[in-house]
């Protein structure tokens, strides 16, 4: 399965990947937080490995990850994305229902998103098509969006998809359905309904908007979270939008459906929507990857709020979580209140890319916004927009940019006293600093406080690594990287070499693995094959090294590496020397010349000959 899934392609489905030279490609790590990317994918050999938080792995283990999915379930997955049938051990096609849960639930949303697109044709949807065509709307937009209908009856859906051969409790756990007095019913009944997919287009949910407001319960419904849908991490319209953000680096963050489909036709093809919940720190991880932020000016995230209060309470809970965001970050209000797919209809497609080119830093519209709320005639007045504001500037950790932003609020609140505004805002932040720590800002010991991942509280321990400021160590590395990419260019000469020529327990370990393996001059090529041998005979603690090892980039370019492996081997083959040279030395001190005149000509003779070897590999090894 894993030759019929690229990993470029998988993997690329979720993070933009960046050539970064050397066959690899490069993004941000989908695992953890980071602002330059360290997450490296090997295509020629089929693997990836991130050098930030030491997770690496084949495409299988990144579905896996990435998905949460089981061994069986990663595969079938794989396998679904590539059109291949799955057949067994015990023999035959299995059957739907012995597939894995998150493939059947797959299934059944798949058959649910037809089963509504169809039902908007029906008389009886005739007033989800009215919604949509008042809206601007025409049929192929619906379908291209793949807007449905949910008939009114209790069951319309449920008997459909039991009939299709799901069960009833497959369908409760997708949340298609719910339990009623006499078994499942719809979960959604005369609404209008959107599909919801994640990033690779899977639809896993449902939102759903009622159409006669005079019925119960809400104007808007979404599918409950379940083992596919997680709505803290899922952004309407990303499955759509996914490329167009990643080229031109701007995603647009509008409240619903309707207007993610308005700026789409409108021409602003990078707009997605949460579901039923505010944006937060999940959606930010998405869209980052998608940005490849790591410059602090790769991309822009432009929030698109309605004017009112409560527009303006949603950009400032945003705000809340900007700093995770390491890109320029902006809000568009229109002023007289319209969403983007109302002013769509009163105004036109050019009003809502306008709206976007309006957008205004994040920053400055979070302190606008905090300075309206008071009065600015009075001076008391002023001084409590000051008070107010001077946290959101004192908060902004760019050290440049908070006096920027301290002289603009200067500025704005009218005193013409940058000095006192800066004051101002140093009081709070220093106020701040003193409630999150009464003892200061450095942590136990003098230290710097602890970051999880380095040691710190709340931290796993960091990773032991082969100091790689040695010298010797990093040529014990760089011939390990080649033995694991590369071992046909150190054949025998690396095989005859022994573990003792390796100072490092890992790097000893590692050489008798590839021993283990036929050693380096059976391992030909490399390629994936190889490095699967390889995986396959480690233990636990070797796999993560091996990863690495295959993923990392070679210091060579292919015109040389057969030049530069010898002259790794010439300076390894070296250091090897220079300790036997020490050590007979060190014999040769304790030996008396008088009393043990043989042992001492002997080791005198191995001293030159190492010596005269020694020369030899270092002229190797200089290029000579």
């Amino acid at each position: 399965m894993r030759e019929r899934s690229p990993i470029a392609d998988v993997v690329g489905e979720h993070i933009q990947l960046r050539n970064a030279g050397g066959g690899n490609l490069k993004g941000l790590c989908p695992f953890h937080e980071e602002k330059s990317p360290s997450f490296n994918v090997t295509p020629a050999r089929g693997y990836y490995y991130c050098f930030g938080c030491s997770e690496g792995g084949d495409v299988i283990t990144f579905v896996r990850r990435m998905e949460h999915l089981s061994f069986g379930e990663a595969v079938e997955r794989l396998a679904q994305r590539a059109g291949v049938q799955l057949r067994y051990e015990q023999g035959g096609y299995v059957p739907g229902r012995e597939q894995g849960e998150r493939s059947r639930l797959i299934e059944a949303h798949r058959a649910a998103a037809e089963f509504y697109a169809a039902q908007l044709a029906d008389p009886e949807a005739a007033p989800g098509r009215r919604f949509l065509s008042e809206r601007g709307f025409e049929r192929a937009d619906a379908e291209h969006f793949g807007v449905g209908y949910a008939p009114a009856g209790w069951e319309a859906l449920t008997r459909h998809l039991l009939a299709r051969g799901f069960t009833a409790a497959e369908l409760v756990k997708g949340g298609l359905a719910k339990e009623g007095r006499r078994g499942p019913i719809d979960r959604f009944r005369g609404r209008l309904v959107w599909p919801i997919r994640d990033i690779t287009g899977d639809v896993i949910g449902f939102g759903a908007r009622k159409l006669n407001d005079a019925e119960d319960g809400p104007k808007y419904l979404n599918t409950p979270e379940s083992p596919l849908y997680r709505k803290s991490e899922v952004l309407y319209g990303v499955d759509l939008a996914k490329r167009e953000i990643s080229k031109q680096s701007r995603a647009v963050i509008v409240e619903g459906y309707t207007d993610v489909m308005a700026c789409h036709l409108a021409g602003v093809t990078t707009a997605v929507a949460t579901c039923g919940t505010a944006f937060g720190a999940e959606h930010i991880k998405v869209l980052r990857r998608l940005l490849l932020d790591h410059t602090g000016s790769q991309g822009e995230v432009v929030f698109t709020f309605d004017g009112d209060s409560a527009g303006q309470k949603a950009a400032l809970r945003a705000f809340a979580d900007e700093q995770k965001f390491a890109t320029q970050t902006y809000v568009a209000v229109q002023p007289d209140g319209l969403d983007p797919c109302d002013l769509r209809v009163t105004k036109g497609d050019a009003a809502v890319r306008d709206l976007v080119a309006s957008r205004q830093p994040l920053f400055a519209f979070a302190i606008r916004s905090v300075i309206s709320r008071h009065d600015m005639s009075t001076n008391e007045g002023r001084l409590a927009a000051l008070d107010a504001a001077a946290p959101i500037v004192a908060g902004i950790r760019d050290r440049a940019l908070r006096q920027l932003y301290g002289v603009d609020l200067d500025r704005w609140l009218g005193f013409n006293n940058e000095r006192f505004v800066m004051d101002r805002i140093a009081e709070v932040a220093g106020a701040a600093k003193d409630l999150r720590d009464p003892r200061g800002a450095r942590g136990p010991r003098g230290g710097a406080p602890g970051r999880p991942g380095e040691g710190g509280p709340g931290g796993p321990r960091p990773r032991r690594v082969a100091d790689l400021t040695d010298p010797g160590v990093r040529i014990e590395a760089e011939v390990l990287k080649l033995a694991v990419q590369r071992p046909s260019l150190l054949g025998d000469r690396f095989d005859a070499m022994g573990a003792q020529a390796f100072t490092r327990p890992e790097h000893a370990a590692l050489y008798e693995l590839v021993m283990a393996a036929g050693g380096a001059a059976a391992g030909g090529a490399g390629g994936r094959e190889w490095v699967d041998r390889l995986l396959a005979l480690a233990g636990e603690d070797l796999r993560g090294t091996v990863t690495r090892l295959a993923v990392e980039e070679l210091r060579a370019d292919l015109a040389n590496e057969q030049r530069y492996a010898a002259d790794l081997m010439a300076a390894l083959e070296g250091i090897t020397v220079s300790r036997a040279i020490e050590r007979v030395k060190s014999a040769l001190e304790r030996t008396d010349p008088a009393g043990g005149a043989e042992e001492y000509r002997r080791l005198f003779a191995e001293l030159n000959e190492l010596e005269r070897r020694r020369r030899v590999l270092r002229e190797q090894a200089a290029g000579s």
